[in-house]
């Protein structure tokens, strides 16, 4: 088996007293889709913050393709991408205006307009696309904040309850997304509560309560 794209080793994190993560460990291997399910509250958004590095943990380190995720910031960042569950925008920014922000930001400039366009086309956003985000329904941000990371490369995607605003339409077309990545070789982690989601994609379930890793 080749090595993980992404570890975790001994992750924690507490607010004062309060232990939303406890010490946990997870790898994720090339050309895999692991589903992260659980209960409001059980940590699945603590631990996806983490492993973005929007969140530093109160202990335990992550490695990103053999770089620290805290002190090899760009470069195990440039392989990451990430999108909550309530995606934010720049309000000065287009939707398109954003893409291009983000392409030329991870030095994918090249065949941006072609690959913008049938993005936009294929999740419903094309004719909005000059429209500012704050605009757009909750359903629309979750697209844009979906297109914006695979706009760019990445080698792991991590997604928090990626279809919880989609139509079914999208939410399908995700799903085939995913799967392609998948067939591409890369990482995927996603928080959902779907079990339709996890049933057809997941190649492996963690279960998460009171911020450990359950029995599923």
């Amino acid at each position: 088996m080749t090595d993980p794209l992404l570890t975790a080793s001994g992750l924690s994190r507490s607010y004062g007293k309060f232990q939303a993560l406890a010490p946990l460990d997870l790898a994720l291997q090339a050309g895999e889709i692991t589903a992260l399910t659980g209960a409001n509250g059980a940590g699945k958004t603590t631990l996806l913050l983490c492993l973005s590095g929007l969140l530093r943990p109160t202990q335990g380190e992550v490695q990103v393709e053999g770089f620290d995720l805290y002190r090899q910031e760009v470069p195990a960042k440039q392989r990451l991408a990430f999108v909550p569950d309530v995606p934010r925008f720049y309000q000065e920014l287009t939707a398109w205006e954003h893409l291009r922000f983000i392409a030329l930001a991870y030095s994918a400039g090249d065949g941006f307009e072609e690959r913008a366009a049938a993005l936009l086309r294929e999740f419903g956003l094309w004719e909005a696309r000059d429209l500012y985000p704050h605009h757009f329904s909750r359903g629309m941000r979750l697209k844009l904040g979906l297109l914006l990371a695979l706009i760019r490369p990445f080698r792991i995607l991590l997604l928090d309850e990626p279809t919880s605003a989609l139509d079914p339409d999208s939410a399908a077309l995700l799903a085939e997304k995913l799967y392609k990545l998948r067939q591409d070789g890369l990482a995927v982690l996603l928080s959902t509560h779907s079990s339709e989601l996890t049933g057809k994609l997941a190649d492996r379930r963690l279960q998460m309560a009171d911020g450990h890793f359950v029995e599923a």
